[in-house]
């Protein structure tokens, strides 16, 4: 399978893993995931559902982008379309929450005796 050069024009589910991590796009959307997820808990914590959701999220953070450059060069823009991924974007994040949640951090001690129990 081809890995992708930039986000599809409609949305697939598992579209963030089918891009080439070589791209700069790639490593910027990899990034934002990983600042997403950890302002909710860290991946490991969240639910399928909500790991859904913040992919979902990251496509129409990147589409609404896409649309915004789109009207600033001068090309055609729908601003029904925009107005919708804007609101389904706003739903997103409320059913995720704005607010940073707490990541479970283990304390120095134990976090040294993990290590050390991995090696």
């Amino acid at each position: 399978m081809a890995k992708l050069d930039a986000p599809p024009e409609r949305f697939t589910t598992g579209w963030l893993s089918q891009l080439d991590g070589r791209t700069g796009i790639a490593q910027v959307m990899r990034e934002r995931y990983r600042v997403f997820t950890d302002d909710l808990g860290g991946a490991d914590h969240l639910s399928y559902a909500q790991r859904s959701l913040v992919e979902r999220g990251l496509w129409l953070e990147y589409w609404l982008a896409s649309q915004e450059q789109a009207l600033a060069a001068g090309d055609a823009f729908d601003v029904g379309k925009w107005t919708q991924a804007a609101n389904s974007l706003q739903g997103i994040y409320s059913k995720l929450g704005l607010e940073r949640q707490v990541r479970d951090v283990p304390d120095l001690q134990s976090f040294i005796k993990s290590r050390e129990a991995k090696q």
